[in-house]
This record gives C-alpha cells, structure tokens and sequence, in this order.
C-alpha cells in the first residue's frame, strides 16, 4: 500500500479518536472517502454508537462515494442492528476499493464484513497501521474477547511516586496543563472510578471540566465497601446530574442503600469481595461490562490502584510527575503489592513521554 494509503488511514484514525469515550459499547471508527486523490466525505461514530462512520462518511460525499477508495479504521459491520449493515452501505454506494486497518472481533463480524464487499467486486486491502487501530479499540476488543473493559490507571505524583505530604495536602501536585490533560483523559472514558478513602480525602467531582466538552459525562464509580461517602460530598449530591454507581459489598440495610438512591445514585452490592471487604477488580470489571462500558479508567486512590496491579488488569498506565521530591512521609500513589520476587512485579513498556509545562506526561501499556 502507497503512503498515500498511510496518509488517508491516520486520517481516518484521528478521526476515530474523537468517538471515545462516546460510543460504548460500539467501537470508535473512522471513515474517509477519496475520489481521484480527493477527500470527499468524512466520518466517525457518533454518540451512542450510531450513526456509524461509514454511514457518516457516505452522506457527507453523496453521489460522489461512487468510485471511491474507503479507508476504515475497523472492518465495516455486516449485521443488521439499529441500523443495516455498513459493508451494504459501502456497496450501494459504489465504492471501488475499501482499506481496512483491522478485523472486528465481533462474532457477529469476524471477516463476514469483507467478504461481502469482495463477493461484491470490490478490491479489499487489510492491515494497514494495524496496531494503531487496534490499540485505539482496545476496549472494545477486550469486551469482545475478555468480557472486561480496557483499565487505564492514571497517576499524579511527584519525582519519587508519592501523592500528598503526610498531612495529606496534595493540591496542586501537578499544574495545570496536567490536570487540563486530566480532564481530557476522562473525556476519552466511559467511566471514571475512585476508592472511598480517595473520594472522601480529595471530593473529587470526576467530571469533565473542558471548554466544549461539558457534554462528556463518563460513569462516576466509587468503591465504598462501608458506604462511607457522607450525602454532602460531591459525588453523592451531584447524583441526579452525573450518573454515579457505588460499588459495595453485600450486607448493608435496605435504609441505608435508600439515602443514597434518593439522591440519583446507584448502589450495587458485589458478591465478590477481599477480605478487606472491597469488592475484587475481577468484580468489578464484570459489573461494569454488564453496564457496556469498555473503557474504564482508575483514578485512585492507592489501594485501588494496588488492587488492580495486583489482578494483572492494567492495561495502560499514564503517569504524570511533577518536578517536586517529597520524601519517605508522604503518601504513596500505590499500597504495597506483596511482592515474593522481582519477576512478579506488574511490567509495562514505554509508549511515549510528553512535556506538559514543568510536569511529564508518561505513557506505559502492559507488557504482554
């Protein structure tokens, strides 16, 4: 394939990236039309998961689709759902030659989708920036092949990985631009999730606080094995604006779980739970695929991020480090993992390290 082919399928993933965080339990995908060496239509999953890219893309260009190259960051769907299948679409339309960065695990796809436009006359090329697109969807494939969503454990430390002085201030550790960056992050999630200990220290909102994004509303979850949160706190008071779910373990009174549904929160109580009470990772993970979220992302506190270490579920580590040392005393971004040896440690690869004012940005993925 040509770098013009490269050059039209980055395109169709930036264009995919502006879905996450929106279209679970639907994959982000995107779509671009070009027609002579001209862009002529353009698309991305809306939210919600419908319209789908290519449908988007096919209305942008119209009768112009007809003879055209489509590139689509995930294999155009061949079912019929709320609406008909977008590899029909594709060839209603006209279409010349479709490329396609990666299959859908969908058993309901796998291939089929392909196959539709090559029984059609269609030319068909597969694989191009493959693992772009499939990192990009990496919860959606995960729900599809692991039953659980992507977890991405966010971290804001200081240089020697600590979260507060042991008095437990911690604003600001980082400075704006990361915690814009934050917000951003959240946005690109379909659920944000603290421990109660985190959630009563900081009343954290978990919300989106950027200009044009105040529409991106990720699932407010909080681990609260005692449903300590008092009704005052942010996440409680705030419940009937934000849905928020509070994840607990089983045995609390039906007049206690009510104090919380009367303000617009959910409670759950998990079965699965350590002997701490908490309920497990594994638990929780399964709880929030029964709700199709795909893309979760931990946010603290250090016990939750220990626990979810410790279960070998995450999947993408981003770490933001301000320049300050705060010392043995402070509290720490992770609580002990028990380790027996070193070849047990959680290992994770360097994707990449970003410069944000006076703070680094950096992004691990698990070592596979």
């Amino acid at each position: 394939m040509s770098s013009s082919d490269q050059l039209h399928m980055r395109a169709a993933l930036a264009l995919a990236r502006r879905g996450l965080g929106t279209t679970a339990p639907n994959p982000a995908v995107g779509c671009v039309l070009v027609r002579e060496g001209r862009v002529v239509g353009r698309g991305w999953t809306q939210p919600g998961g419908r319209p789908h890219a290519e449908t988007e893309a096919l209305r942008r260009a119209g009768a112009e689709a007809a003879g055209a190259t489509a590139y689509v960051t995930l294999e155009p769907c061949a079912h019929h759902g709320t609406t008909p299948p977008c590899s029909d679409a594709l060839i209603a339309a006209g279409i010349r030659r479709c490329v396609v960065a990666c299959i859908d695990p969908d058993r309901r796809v796998q291939g089929s989708g392909l196959r539709r436009l090559r029984d059609a006359g269609i030319s068909v090329d597969t694989g191009l920036l493959q693992a772009e697109a499939e990192a990009l969807n990496r919860g959606f494939i995960l729900n599809r092949t692991a039953t659980r969503p992507l977890v991405t454990l966010k971290l804001a430390t200081s240089l020697d990985g600590r979260i507060a002085l042991a008095s437990g201030e911690s604003r600001w550790i980082t400075g704006p631009a990361a915690r814009q960056r934050a917000h951003l992050l959240r946005a690109a999630h379909d659920a944000v999730l603290v421990g109660s200990g985190t959630a009563l220290a900081d009343n954290p909102r978990l919300d989106v606080r950027l200009p044009g994004l105040a529409a991106r509303k990720p699932l407010r979850v909080v681990l609260d094995a005692g449903l300590r949160l008092p009704g005052s706190h942010d996440l409680i008071a705030r419940g009937w604006e934000h849905n928020t779910l509070i994840l607990t373990r089983p045995g609390h009174t039906e007049a206690r779980r009510s104090s919380y549904h009367a303000r617009g929160v959910e409670v759950t109580a998990l079965a699965d739970c350590g002997p701490d009470g908490r309920p497990t990772p594994k638990a929780v993970l399964a709880e929030l695929v029964r709700r199709e979220v795909t893309r979760l992302m931990v946010e603290g506190g250090a016990g939750a991020a220990a626990a979810f270490l410790k279960a070998g579920l995450v999947d993408h580590l981003v770490w933001f480090r301000a320049g300050k040392v705060i010392g043995s005393d402070g509290r720490e971004a992770v609580e002990a993992l028990d380790l027996a040896t070193l070849a047990k440690a959680p290992q994770f690869e360097l994707e990449s390290v970003e410069r944000l004012d006076g703070d680094l940005l950096e992004s691990w993925v698990r070592k596979e």
